[in-house]
Order: C-alpha cells, then structure tokens, then sequence
C-alpha cells in the first residue's frame, strides 16, 4: 500500500515541555487521513497536523456518524516502539462502524497507516516508564447532505498525542439512579462519539455533589451495575474480582480483557457475571467489599475510593494489596518490554 508523505515545514516539538503534559491537548506534526469514496477506501496520505475543512451540511454534524478509539505507543529503554494489542482496536474500531452504518476499514490501512505515522513522527514518544504517545484514530461522515440517511462519504484519521502517566486524582462515584449510559439494542457496545456527549450531563451533576463519576446501571431496573464513568468497572469482593459481561450495553474494554486474563494467570478468581447494586452494598456493609475499580486505555486501571447509592455511602478501605495496583504494574510492565510477554500482546514497531 503506497502511503503519500507530506511532512511538515515548522516542528512543534522544540516547544513542547514533555514534563509537563496536560493529557490530549497537545499534537504531534502529522496526522494520518484516508478517504472513503465512491464505494471505496482511497488516497492514504500522511500530512502537517491541522484544521481540515468540511461542508457546514456534512452528516457528522447532524446524525452523529462518528466512531473512534484509544490506544497507545510505548518505547522502552533500547529506543524500540510498541503498540498493546492493536489487533483489538482496529477490529473493535470495525464493529463500531458496522453498528453506525459506516464503510467497514480495511485492517491493512489501519495498520500501515498507524506504523508509518509512528516511523515519522517517532521523536515524539519519549523513553521512560509512564510516557506514552496516546493515538485516536476516528472516522467522520464528511458529505454535504442533511437527508436522514448514512454518509456515501468518510474520512479516517489518526492523530497523536504524548501523554504522561494519567493521574485523575481521588475518583469517588454515585451509582445512577435516573440516566443510562446505553440501553438494549443502542450502541452502548460501540465507541460511538455520542456516547460519551450524552454521559456529560448526568455526570456534570455528579460533580455538583461533590463526585467525579457515575456507576452506570442498566437502563430498564437500574439495579446492576455495568461501567463506571467511561471505563470497563471491577469489583473485589473478598479475594475474588467480579465484572459485568459484556453485551450490546457494555463496551468490550482491551484493558479490561487483559485484567480477566492476568487474574486468571495468577490464580486469582474472576467472575464475569451480573453485579448488582444490592449485591455490592451488602458487601461494603459486611465489610467483604474490599476494591472498586475502572480500567480503560488513558489510566490503565484507577481506583475508586468511595460511593454513594440513595442515603448510602461507603469508603473503601486501604488494603495492602491492592489488585488495582497489581494488575496496573503487570500491564504497564508487558507494555513498557520491562516484562515477558506471554499473550503475545506487545507488537513491536518496525
């Protein structure tokens, strides 16, 4: 696949303090962009990062045809560039797109585009444990037309930003009562821009009460729980660790897969089952409650200090060994090459 270079003139990179990241707001010089047209995946190009001009009717804007995903680049010590299951991605970033009606992309565009991107804008991913070069890849309906209908045009991108270690602080969460995240035959599954637009509201009020995220539960009883904020959420109960199953509700976390197997390669018990709000209460009461936590790509894995469901309210307690931390360091060690890889989820770049 021949892939057209346009590089930049002016790098951005000697202006930028890497010890200092304010996570997604800063971009490297080139973004990857791909056009779907006329029944077909076109003209890859690698080109300066920069606003792109679209017509004020394209369907992005008004049916929300939008899909993307999160991943990462890590280097280790010897300079070499790795990617963390980016199999995952590119077939999770595929089922998204069917449930939106948008053109399914070649895997082959996704992966030579991403690695050739990577090759070009490589002094941007910084050696150390913690720094990382965080990568969205997304696809856009781009054509002018406000007919109720999908897109006969796309665009995929992928941009790229470097990251540090994502600290979001002490996370303390209400479990919802009235707003749903997704429901029964939505597109909770896919990682549809929408989802995440409507999460901000209910979650803003949250906030006002003092929390930093929303438990979701299920829309028809809201009595299980399901993802916490924008993450794949797990649940230690005892020594076991328990999280919900995915469905067309529950978006199917790489991280969270990666957790399951690691606790099932350690001999720790994990049940993927329904969790319920009475189930979890019961235990933060009898004191078997032990963690909570969320996993996703930015964080890894973030712990979840406390809760509140109605009139109840619960701090976790400080236990010294904490599968939240243990699972992180397992993961980040695989990722960063400081560790054996026996999934064979580390993909060198070359």
């Amino acid at each position: 696949m021949e892939i057209k270079i346009q590089s930049t003139e002016n790098s951005k990179i000697a202006n930028v303090d890497f010890n200092n990241l304010s996570f997604g707001s800063i971009f490297t010089d080139h973004m990857f962009v791909c056009d779907f047209e006329d029944g077909a995946w076109k003209n890859p190009s690698i080109v300066p990062y920069g606003p792109i001009a679209f017509e004020p009717s394209a369907r992005v804007f008004h049916y929300g045809q939008a899909v993307f995903e999160g991943m990462k680049a890590y280097k280790d010590d010897q300079d070499d560039i790795f990617l963390f299951r980016p199999d995952e991605s590119v077939k999770r970033l595929n089922t998204s797109a069917a449930r939106l009606a948008i053109p399914v992309l070649p895997e082959e565009i996704f992966h030579e585009g991403l690695k050739k991107l990577l090759q070009v804008d490589t002094e941007w991913i910084k050696k150390g444990f913690g720094n990382s070069l965080y990568i969205r890849p997304f696809i856009i309906a781009t054509d002018g037309a406000i007919a109720a209908s999908p897109a006969i045009k796309y665009k995929f991108i992928i941009i790229c930003s470097p990251a540090q270690s994502y600290y979001a602080g002490e996370v303390r969460v209400i479990v919802a009562e009235k707003y749903s995240r997704s429901a029964n035959g939505g597109v909770g599954y896919a990682k549809a821009a929408g989802n995440y637009a409507a999460q901000f509201y209910p979650t803003s009020l949250a906030n006002k009460e003092g929390y930093q995220q929303v438990i979701w539960t299920d829309a028809d009883t809201h009595e299980y729980l399901e993802e916490a904020g924008t993450m794949n959420v797990f649940f230690r109960i005892g020594d076991k660790l328990v999280t919900a199953p995915t469905s067309d509700r529950i978006l199917d976390g790489i991280t969270r897969k990666s957790i399951i197997q690691l606790a099932k390669d350690h001999n720790v018990t994990v049940e993927v089952r329904d969790v319920s709000v009475k189930e979890i209460k019961e235990a933060a009461s009898n004191g078997s409650l032990k963690e909570i936590f969320g996993s996703g790509t930015a964080a890894v894995i973030n712990p979840i200090k406390g809760f509140k469901h109605q009139d109840f309210v619960y701090e976790l307690p400080e236990v010294a060994d904490a599968y939240a931390t243990f699972f992180k360091d397992k993961l980040l060690n695989i990722q960063y090459n400081k560790e054996v890889d026996l999934h064979n989820w580390r993909v060198k770049v070359s």
